[in-house]
């Protein structure tokens, strides 16, 4: 069962405006050319940063596009994570690959499932998850010996055109 006093408007509030204002900071631009480029005013962005107002999800969308990190993919961490996930992975590849994930998933589970696709039970979610976090890592770690074995290769054939 969801608990819904994580849900209360004032505490939605205050965690949406710490991620926002964690962009905007982290973003190293006035917050009078992030307010522009999100199409808000000024003034309405710094009550939405000070936790005052409560940011429509169109603003938090064009806030965090502003500061320059990946929009969807920090708002759905916000949701479904927690608002310190997504202030941890600002503007880090993580965050941008956490985007490409996240809105690749749906066609690619139709396209891979399909049929099947009506068969997926919710409690496999979080198995799945570790899974995909795994192969993931047997896919860096598959890389990072493939390039420590190019970098040999390529080492050994530069001793042997000079010597």
């Amino acid at each position: 069962m969801t608990n819904m006093a994580l849900f209360a408007e004032q505490q939605v509030r205050a965690d949406l405006a710490r991620l926002l204002l964690a962009a905007v900071e982290a973003s190293g631009r006035a917050r009078c050319d992030i307010a522009r480029d999100a199409q808000i005013h000024k003034d309405a962005l710094r009550r939405v940063l000070a936790g005052e107002r409560s940011a429509s999800l169109g603003e938090a969308l064009r806030i965090l596009a502003a500061s320059g990190v990946a929009p969807h993919a920090h708002l759905l961490l916000f949701l479904v994570s927690s608002g310190d996930h997504a202030i941890e992975w600002l503007q880090s590849d993580l965050a941008q690959f956490f985007e490409d994930f996240s809105g690749e998933l749906p066609s690619a589970l139709e396209r891979v499932l399909g049929n099947q696709v009506h068969d997926v039970k919710p409690r496999w979610a979080k198995g799945t998850a570790h899974r995909v976090a795994r192969l993931l890592s047997d896919h860096i770690d598959e890389l990072e010996r493939k390039d420590a074995l190019l970098g040999d290769i390529f080492t050994g054939s530069e001793g042997d055109h000079r010597g």
